[in-house]
């Protein structure tokens, strides 16, 4: 697919200031980084989420600016994609008010936000969510946990899920709740990979009516419209990393010699490559056609998502492996590019639907 002017602009952009004063604002830890969230808005990247005066943007802006900051520096991709999680919510149902509110300060990179949906007993199965959410005249007043959770428990406001109605999709709720609630408490989860995540208690953290993202009991419908939305970025997030991995692998095996020639030149390293190479570009072309798809007939090509949200995160997972393997142990050393790769890369292939539940949809898409 032949990219826009407009949209190469856009990805070229990225990849400069990802490769220079975005990086130089890497650090590497488990909570928020507030002065890179601050910078991706700055710099104008963090705009991009959103068009029009509130509107969410093209699935297709979202993969290209995921896919060029993941190339050269995965932690401002990280911040960038989970303020567009959180954000989402607000976007496609918050009402006036609520989108004022948070919004302008989000894409500002001065608001963070998260997005709680995960439950320490409902992971795949989100729809059988516990957190309630107990009518008190025009509140609601929110009693549960939350778990992995983006930005917990430092961002400034949570897209929350909670349960309003009887078991099942139908009786969830969504609300904007602000992170200094009274009862509202966490604390951070590190990961193998430096991600802010955390968890999330409420202890009767009363939310006014005011701040129900879309219609009580229809939060489930928020939920799958965010995530819909976003799938096909998640596998623009992968192909950078493979490209990155890719990248490296040629470089090092066009100048690292054995046995009196450079490893390019011996058949079992450059067929691995070229086939990395070839299943890159198919993931590409996978993600860019599902986001088009999207981008044209919102809420009926979910199984596109799906396809290159598998393809390129199994892909990105194997062109990794493959970029550590011809390096040899050099890549293993904490710190090279390749060592955080290989952290950042594993997760990509759980969250927002494990490939399991990927393939799930496929199939049945296939026999619907």
């Amino acid at each position: 697919m032949k990219l826009s002017a407009e949209h190469e602009r856009l990805r070229e952009r990225c990849e400069e200031l990802a490769k220079g004063p975005l990086r130089a604002l890497e650090a590497h830890g488990h909570t928020i980084n507030r002065p890179l969230i601050e910078a991706l808005g700055e710099h104008g990247v963090l705009p991009a989420i959103c068009r029009d005066g509130g509107k969410p943007s093209a699935a297709l802006v979202l993969c290209l600016v995921r896919e060029a900051l993941a190339r050269h520096c995965t932690e401002a991709e990280t911040a960038f994609a989970l303020q567009a999680l959180g954000a989402y919510p607000i976007l496609l149902a918050g009402n006036d008010s609520t989108v004022q509110r948070w919004i302008p300060g989000i894409t500002a990179g001065t608001t963070v936000v998260g997005f709680a949906l995960t439950e320490p007993e409902a992971g795949s199965d989100a729809a059988h969510l516990r957190l309630q959410a107990a009518g008190d005249g025009d509140d609601f007043v929110l009693t549960g946990e939350k778990t992995y959770i983006s930005n917990a428990p430092g961002a400034d406001v949570y897209s929350v899920f909670a349960r309003t109605g009887d078991t099942g999709a139908k009786g969830i709720t969504a609300f904007a709740v602000p992170g200094d609630s009274p009862g509202l408490s966490g604390d951070p989860i590190e990961l193998i990979a430096p991600h802010a995540i955390g968890r999330l208690k409420f202890d009767g953290v009363r939310v006014s009516g005011s701040n129900v993202l879309g219609e009580v009991d229809g939060g489930w419908n928020v939920a799958m419209r965010t995530l819909d939305v976003l799938r096909p970025s998640v596998g623009a997030f992968a192909v950078g990393m493979a490209q990155a991995a890719l990248d490296l692998a040629v470089e090092h095996t066009a100048k690292r010699e054995a046995f009196g020639r450079t490893l390019s030149t011996f058949q079992g390293v450059s067929h691995q490559l070229a086939d990395v190479a070839t299943r890159v570009r198919a993931a590409r072309l996978l993600v860019h056609d599902a986001a088009v798809a999207y981008d044209e007939a919102p809420g009926r090509t979910g199984h596109l998502s799906a396809m290159a949200k598998l393809f390129a995160t199994e892909t990105a997972q194997v062109a990794v492996d493959v970029a550590v393997q011809v390096h040899g142990a050099r890549a293993l050393e904490l710190g090279h590019p390749l060592e955080r790769l290989y952290r950042e890369v594993r997760a990509p292939r759980i969250y927002e639907g494990a490939s399991e539940i990927q393939r799930e949809i496929i199939a049945r898409a296939l026999f619907r």
